[in-house]
């Protein structure tokens, strides 16, 4: 069973999309603290030197998906810096828009 997992699904231009990707990995060569919008929640996902990355590509009759999924180990639970950072929206309107997007745990970041 998985600790943590937000899923976030939003329609986006290929130029939205390949922004958002470049940001993405201009923070993993950084320091490697990748700080994620999912609708009204942010996530800081502070990721290692070394993952695995999964490259998946999948095609059906009418729809391709290709997945990138990293994954890497955590910290042992004893140690006081949590690999993730989860902050709540600020409103009661944020809140209740997120109660009805799907959100589940797991510590796998998820291109949108």
């Amino acid at each position: 069973m998985s600790d943590v997992e937000v899923t976030y699904k939003e329609p986006l231009t290929r130029d939205e999309t390949a922004r958002y990707l470049s940001a993405l990995a201009a923070a993993l060569a950084d320091e490697g603290e990748v700080e994620l919008e999912l609708g009204a929640t942010k996530m800081k996902v502070r990721v290692p030197g070394k993952v695995r990355c999964k490259v998946e590509v999948e095609i059906d009759r009418d729809e391709v998906e290709f997945e990138v999924e990293l994954t890497w180990k955590t910290a042992t639970r004893d140690q006081s810096a949590p690999p993730v950072e989860q902050t709540e929206p600020d409103t009661a309107d944020e809140q209740a828009k997120d109660a009805h997007a799907h959100h589940s745990a797991r510590r796998k970041a998820s291109a949108r």
